[in-house]
């Protein structure tokens, strides 16, 4: 940890925050030598900063729990207390948009949902988003003063700082900083990024991803986009445009988007309502909807194949409405890249559904908590 230069207060700062954030992303309560080997500090200067927050309220101690098998006094063991914290997280299609407020251990409290008035006004469409934050806050039981942060799910490239770099339906939020117009209208620190690499993020937290480091959350059909992860790290590419395979026209990402049972992925209910009932009649035997499933595995496996040789990731996670026809498509598209002969990627379904990318901006505001936005300042003694 680089401390060199700053004064007392402001290390004890940085070191707060550090173990606050080992607390919030741990499964489980944490003892005092786990925190030391995770975070590097001293067991003397871990056990100052935890008797602060416990006094403050912030972090609770458990009861001791004897060591089995070992001599000595029972290990002591610290929660962070999930509830003081509250993260809003919002995800905006072009149809509509949904809000959660949420623990710091992804516990979704609260949530909100509404059509958009206007999706290509990007100052409306951001008043509804602002607007739903409090409703689903107030349906968390929670109140302003709790709220820490939020992140935004958006469509497009965005880039390192939330800007909207580039969008495929309108030019509209090209240039939108998204950050700062979230905080003009709730005033807490907010972050941004494209929904599926956040719905690569959720995934690796709190999903079927846990166990690799390199994954590609995959929506593929009626709305198309890549989340990449590297090394576990969200990789945006120059602009954000990394996995914005939309437009790119050399791929046959948009040749399907108006097959019925490409609209999985779309944000509509009816589209959706009509390819769950395309697929149900393929599991039936129908052979039109059989032959449609088919061609779409194709389309599929293409752009799987393209990235098992590019990205090459251990993982390829089918997410964004896919994930409600996986006993049909999983197996037909790993026969499709067993046969392409690619590299042996694993192929898997979400676990979170369509809450991945508003989990995944939960986790993204979390990772980029510091004390300021997160934890009380602790006093210097």
């Amino acid at each position: 940890m680089l401390t060199a230069g700053m004064n007392q207060s402001a290390v004890r700062r940085v070191n707060t925050s550090v173990i606050l954030r080992a607390l919030a992303v741990s499964a489980g309560p944490r003892k005092l030598t786990e925190l030391a080997e995770q975070t590097g500090l001293s067991r003397r200067t871990i056990e100052l900063i935890l008797d602060s927050l416990v006094e403050a309220g912030w972090v609770a101690e458990l009861d001791r729990v004897p060591n089995s098998g070992c001599a000595g006094r029972p290990a002591r063991r610290y929660e962070l207390r999930a509830e003081h914290a509250l993260l809003a997280a919002v995800r905006v299609t072009t149809v509509d948009v949904s809000a959660v407020v949420a623990d710091v251990r992804g516990h979704i409290l609260g949530r909100a949902h509404r059509p958009l008035r206007d999706y290509k006004d990007p100052s409306t469409t951001l008043d509804d988003a602002a607007e739903l934050v409090l409703r689903a806050l107030d349906d968390a039981g929670g109140s302003v003063d709790r709220l820490r942060a939020g992140a935004i799910a958006g469509g497009g490239a965005i880039d390192d700082e939330g800007v909207v770099r580039r969008l495929v339906h309108t030019t509209r939020w090209e240039g939108v900083h998204l950050p700062e117009e979230l905080g003009r209208r709730v005033p807490v620190p907010w972050f941004a990024d494209n929904d599926t690499n956040l719905g690569a993020l959720a995934e690796r937290w709190r999903g079927v991803a846990a166990d690799h480091d390199n994954v590609v959350w995959a929506m593929l059909g009626n709305r198309t986009g890549l989340g990449i992860l590297i090394r576990g790290a969200v990789h945006r590419g120059l602009d954000g445009a990394a996995g914005e395979i939309v437009e790119a026209r050399s791929m046959p990402a948009g040749s399907v988007e108006d097959w019925p049972v490409a609209a999985l992925t779309s944000p509509l209910p009816a589209q959706r309502a009509l390819a769950l009932a395309r697929f149900e009649a393929a599991r039936n035997g129908d052979a039109a909807s059989l032959a449609e499933v088919d061609e779409f595995v194709e389309n599929i496996a293409s752009i799987l194949t393209t990235l098992s040789w590019t990205v090459a990731p251990s993982l390829i996670v089918l997410g964004g409405g896919l994930e409600d026809a996986a006993d049909v498509l999983l197996p037909r598209v790993r026969d499709a890249l067993r046969d392409a002969r690619t590299p042996a990627v694993e192929l898997r379904a979400t676990a979170l559904g369509h809450d991945a990318p508003l989990i995944g901006a939960v986790k993204l505001a979390l990772d980029r908590m510091d004390t300021e936005l997160f934890g009380p300042l602790v006093p210097i003694d």
